[in-house]
């Protein structure tokens, strides 16, 4: 016969034995908080249900921060950028509904693209990281490459034999960001895999992408091939939406402004 372990029984309230249990049932909020919350309960008057409705409550809480900035981490955004801190009384051309509600990420429902098109140092890349990082909160998983990293990857996976688990990994994505596509033009090669990576995306992980130039100017991006970057386009335009962001660079702004300064 098994031997009865009578420790849950025997053991009091409070025992040293209690974190222990928490740490081998990996509830780390609870071993954290239970003290306190049983002293808020106790003086409410609390039962013992609510007492561990409270606790379930911490634990849960917890677990979905540490999710969250799992997702951030993951993601590998080059910094954290909020929409809160957009300037947008400095483009009063770009419309700031239409940014606020893809921060919502409904256009994730469907697999649209979103487009942002400008002149360097707009906020393009800004507004990217901002819908993006609402989309790590919500519960999306997120990456961001730049143009020329996500090139570099897919030539390093094509020299490791890997290009078959990198797409899977990416496929098991929800949103993927290029951001500077068309700052530098890429060879044959590199815009193959460019476009098999579209291909790929294509009804099926939603795309943000960053570019200074117009549709019509990106096949000199894309090794000049017309007919290639017709292809592309027509899979990232099928559902997409497209905001034009017109003005002064910040950075240029920026930097008279500190001269302005230095003269005074």
């Amino acid at each position: 016969m098994p031997v009865k372990d009578d420790s849950l029984a025997t053991t009091p309230v409070g025992s040293s034995l209690l974190p222990g249990r928490l740490r081998e049932l990996k509830l780390p909020a609870i071993l954290r908080d239970h003290m306190k919350i049983g002293e808020e309960c106790s003086k409410e008057n609390a039962n013992y249900e609510a007492y561990l409705d409270q606790l379930c409550q911490c634990e849960l809480l917890a677990r979905e921060s540490n999710a969250v900035r799992r997702r951030i981490a993951d993601a590998r955004f080059p910094s954290l950028k909020e929409l809160a801190d957009f300037r947008f009384a400095e483009i009063p051309k770009l419309n700031k509904a239409k940014v606020i509600e893809l921060a919502n990420g409904n256009f994730l429902k469907n697999q649209t693209n979103v487009v942002l098109v400008g002149p360097p140092g707009v906020g393009k890349t800004h507004l990217a990281i901002a819908v993006a990082l609402n989309a790590c909160r919500a519960g999306s998983r997120v990456r961001f490459f730049t143009a020329s990293e996500l090139v570099n990857t897919y030539l390093e996976a094509r020299e490791e034999r890997t290009i078959l688990r990198l797409e899977a990994s990416l496929k098991r994505l929800e949103l993927i960001v290029i951001d500077e596509l068309g700052y530098l033009p890429l060879d044959r090669r590199a815009a193959e895999h460019l476009f098999g990576f579209f291909s790929l995306c294509y009804e099926q992980v939603s795309l943000i992408v960053t570019t200074n130039l117009p549709f019509a100017q990106w096949p000199q991006t894309l090794a000049g091939d017309e007919r290639m970057t017709g292809a592309l386009l027509d899979r990232l335009t099928h559902r997409v939406e497209i905001l034009a962001i017109e003005g002064d660079s910040y950075r240029l702004r920026q930097s008279r402004d500190s001269k302005d300064k230095l003269k005074k």
